[in-house]
Order: structure tokens, then sequence, then C-alpha cells
């Protein structure tokens, strides 16, 4: 869920019920459909024995660390680099973290250094968030929203699913500690409270959560069947869709999504709108202390980079 403030996914407009659902299946926790694994990660197992506490055991725990991590959101500072392949393209940004909120700055499209041209409209752009910190501390006032919907979620998922262990506890080829691999169903007992939560009634999967850490480390989730939003009127999820997503310790038990790989077709209002979006997030580094915006975007402008 925490998906939904790290990721800055927008409000109730076109895409955003892929944010819920990735939220969802993020900060929410699992996601996974037994079957929906990849060929890779599937040729790659070993054989795990069950654990003996109830599979909820595991839930209630991956919750609870999810909730205060999306509740600290912010306290603990990073900058890290972000490929994104969507319908927009294919560019790359380096990321920092301020106490207002994400600051980035395009360096990469394509996989190559971007021209001089895309560089000085860049820094045109982060010059005049300068200039204008209303403007940014207004566009990132929709986190504090986010964050609220996405706590809601978490905690309602222990009600929302059945959960069971995995046969033979397939671990991941590259897993340094024993990895709890549960799969989850709606259940058809769950009356969901809010509109936003109608979302857990369409998703089936799989998760991996660290024995270790109780922490979330996988998740692959698939839609089930098509979700309605305010009764059909505001939008719909079609069923069919799959999220995939790794989260990574990236040092002091801050552990944030390293890859996200979504193909979702959604109905907003008379127009059905494809998400497709392949997220990497790497070369994590935490900050010494919060800074602000401001000097973020001063770092950033003062970073060297390539250029065609």
């Amino acid at each position: 869920m925490r998906f939904l403030t790290r990721l800055s996914l927008p409000q109730v407009e076109s895409g955003s019920f892929a944010t819920i659902l990735l939220l969802f299946c993020s900060a929410t926790l699992p996601a996974c459909l037994s079957g929906i694994a990849t060929q890779a990660f599937a040729q790659n197992q070993t054989s795990v024995a069950l654990p003996s506490e109830p599979p909820r055991f595991w839930i209630e725990q991956a919750a609870a660390n999810e909730q205060h991590i999306i509740e600290a959101d912010g306290t603990f500072p990073l900058r890290y680099r972000q490929r994104k392949v969507d319908a927009k393209g294919d560019t790359t940004r380096e990321i920092i973290e301020s106490r207002e909120g994400a600051v980035a700055r395009l360096i990469e499209r394509n996989g190559q250094p971007i021209t001089a041209s895309e560089d000085t409209g860049e820094r045109q752009r982060l010059t005049d968030a300068l200039a204008s910190p209303a403007d940014f501390i207004k566009h990132h006032k929709r986190d504090s929203g986010t964050r609220s919907d996405v706590l809601s979620l978490v905690r309602l998922i222990p009600q929302a699913m059945t959960f069971t262990y995995v046969p033979g506890q397939p671990q991941p080829q590259n897993a340094t500690s024993r990895q709890i691999v549960i799969d989850f169903q709606p259940d058809p007992k769950f009356k969901p409270p809010t509109i936003l939560s109608s979302a857990l009634t369409g998703l089936a999967g799989r998760f991996w959560i660290d024995e270790r850490t109780h922490q979330l480390t996988r998740g692959e989730a698939h839609v089930l069947h098509t979700v309605d939003f305010g009764w059909g009127i505001l939008g719909s999820i079609h069923p069919g869709g799959t999220v995939e997503f790794e989260q990574a310790d990236a040092g002091s038990g801050r552990w944030v999504y390293s890859h996200v790989d979504a193909h979702l077709v959604f109905r907003v209002l008379v127009k059905t709108v494809p998400e497709n979006t392949l997220m990497t997030n790497t070369n994590f580094r935490q900050l010494p202390a919060q800074i602000s915006y401001q000097d973020a975007i001063h770092i950033l402008l003062a970073m060297p980079i390539p250029l065609k």
C-alpha cells in the first residue's frame, strides 16, 4: 500500500484504478496466483517443510510491518534510480525523497543519455519548482490521503482473504533466508466497507514473506473477475490482469519496491484504459537525514550526467 505513496499514484482519474490494484498488491501484502509464477522462478525451487503457525499468523505479521512502514514513510529518506517503461515511453530518473515529497530528474530515455535540449528542459522544470514551493507542496499533498487509503486496505487484508500454505514452499533462487509462501483467495463472506476495498474481492494469488524479518519480499496476483467501483459508474477492473512485484531491504530495515510488472485493463467511465508498467528501482542509498525538496533539487541539478 505504500506503493501508492511511493510511486506517487494519481487520484481517481485515468489509471488510478491501476494504482488502487497496485497499491493493494504491494502494500497490502500479497499478490500472486498459484500458476502465474514465471518459468524462470518456477525452475529454481527447493522443497521446504510447512511452518507450524497458521497462515494467517504470517499475514498479520507482514501487515503490521507494512503499516509501520507506511506510517513512517518519509522518515527514512532514500536516493535511488528508477527505470520505468509504460505508455509514455522508457525513462530513467534519479530520485531523492524529501520531507515534502519525492523529487526526480530525467537522465536517460530508452536506456540512452538524454539530449542537451532535454536536459535544459529538465533543469528548467526543476528550477521552476524551486520558485513555486506552494505548487510543489500542492502536487504532493495527495500523498496524505493516499496513505490513509493504503492503511485502510492493509488492515482489511486478514479479513478479506482466505489463506493456505503452498505445498513444498517453493523458494526463490536468490533467497538468503527462508521464505514463507502463502496462496490467497477472496473470502466470499467479506463485505467491502468502502468503494476502494471492493478491489480486494477480485484478486487471488501468492506471496512470499521472509521468515526472519516477517517482511513481504515478493508477490504475484491476478484479477479473477470484473471489479466495479461505485456500482460500475466510476469504472471497473477487467479480469485477467496481472501484477508481479518484489521488495528489497535498502538498509536500516527500510524495505522498498525493487521491481513491479503490471498488466491491467480498466474501464474509466466510458473509456477502456490499458495499464502496462514495468518499473525497476536500483542503487538505493539512504540519506543521513531528512532534507527539504529545495535541497533535493539542488543536489540533482549539481549531479553531472552524460548527454548525447
